[in-house]
């Protein structure tokens, strides 16, 4: 590779860890190997210090409970990117949604969504995960959690709960981010952040900016990205920011959602993902009812921390669910994950899942370089991630 600081690409489908090398200069992926886990890959989290990746999964997925759980310990061959299972995959009690490693690299959190959980697992000396930590007093965990993420300072950790919209005369149900102070693997709860009592509030994913107490959130349910001031042991009560995701706020499309959020190496930008699916019949198939399918791009005021937006790009595909800035800050690869069939004037044309590569430029508008379709093993296309070897 021509890059100093290799970097490998990880993407899923269904059980199936694909691996490609990465020439972040070219702008470019290689197919490298691939790694079979026992049920689908959810989620997965590099160590940071070590070289393991733990891979979260489930033969669950959206709507769908399943029966198996676990999390797998991977280690990374340095010189080459490949992943191999490292000792037995550890149960869990229920479908995994997210996973995180603190700074420290000691533990690792997991998020459940239905029913909303959080566990700890102890990370041993040789990068083997332990079963889930005993708490020693109950959790508020809140309805439908999509995230955990330990803060800057490692002395707290968030748990984002996006909650669920009234449906089928079911009320809605609040969103909130849940604080809880976090020592030695031990969560203790310290806050709900929830403005107007969580109803309006439906938050999904958080990133941290690097240097400064901002805190970016996306707003799955409502379209919007907050920011707020963060402390050292929490994050305020009411956002400081508040700015829409979509390119067309006014059109909003059913089955339209803001999803991964994600800061920029430098600080200076934002990224968030906005995703549709939704579909409606035409010639007897189904086909993609329209909706906004783009990475919005901000830039991020040096003095306040306000997201200003500067660009929306489309990201070539259905349903971002995942995406990833590389290290150095150049390329940005957003993961498609569904496979869909559009309207082409009178004909119908079928979009694969895909990878799709951005330039970053120095104002942090992005670039389209290319898209390449991911090997389908029939499962979805849920993570995708870069790794620093």
């Amino acid at each position: 590779m021509s890059d100093a600081l290799r970097v490998a690409l990880y993407a899923n489908s269904g059980t199936t860890l694909f691996h490609y090398g990465v020439d972040v200069g070219a702008a470019t992926l290689v197919r490298r190997g691939s790694i079979t886990l026992p049920v689908s890959v959810q989620y997965a989290a590099p160590h940071p210090q070590k070289s393991f990746l733990y891979v979260a999964c489930s033969n669950g997925s959206p709507g769908v409970l399943g029966n198996t759980h676990c999390v797998a310990a991977l280690r990374i061959d340095r010189s080459t990117g490949q992943l191999h299972l490292h000792g037995e995959a550890v149960p869990l009690r229920g479908r995994p949604i997210h996973i995180t490693v603190d700074k420290s690299g000691a533990h690792a959190l997991v998020a459940y969504n239905d029913p909303s959980d959080l566990t700890v697992h102890r990370i041993e000396a040789d990068g083997a995960l332990s079963p889930a930590l005993e708490q020693k007093a109950p959790l508020d965990v809140g309805v439908f959690a999509h995230q955990v993420r330990v803060m800057p300072s490692g002395s707290a950790a968030v748990l984002v709960t996006r909650g669920n919209d009234a449906a089928a005369g079911r009320p809605e149900d609040p969103g909130a981010l849940k604080v809880f102070g976090y020592d030695k693997g031990q969560l203790t709860g310290l806050a709900s952040v929830a403005p107007e009592g969580g109803i309006g509030y439906g938050p999904r994913h958080l990133d941290f900016h690097p240097t400064q107490p901002w805190v970016y959130v996306s707003l799955e349910r409502q379209n919007l990205i907050h920011a707020y001031r963060m402390r050292a042991d929490g994050v305020d009560p009411e956002p400081v920011f508040v700015a829409p995701t979509l390119k067309a706020p006014g059109r909003h499309q059913p089955e339209q959602r803001a999803g991964a959020i994600h800061v920029h190496p430098s600080g200076r930008f934002v990224y968030l993902a906005n995703r549709a699916s939704g579909s409606v019949d035409f010639g007897g198939r189904k086909v993609f009812a329209g909706g906004e399918n783009n990475i919005a791009v901000y830039a991020i005021d040096a003095a306040t921390g306000e997201p200003q937006l500067v660009q929306h790009v489309d990201t070539h595909g259905f349903v971002p669910r995942t995406f990833a800035i590389d290290p150095s800050g150049r390329l940005l690869v957003v993961a498609n994950a569904l496979t869909l069939a559009a309207r082409n004037g009178a004909s119908v044309e079928t979009l694969p899942a895909n990878l799709t590569l951005f330039r970053i430029g120095e104002d942090g508008k992005l670039t389209y370089v290319a898209k390449r379709e991911i090997e389908s093993t029939g499962g979805a296309l849920f993570w995708m991630g870069l790794v620093t070897l």
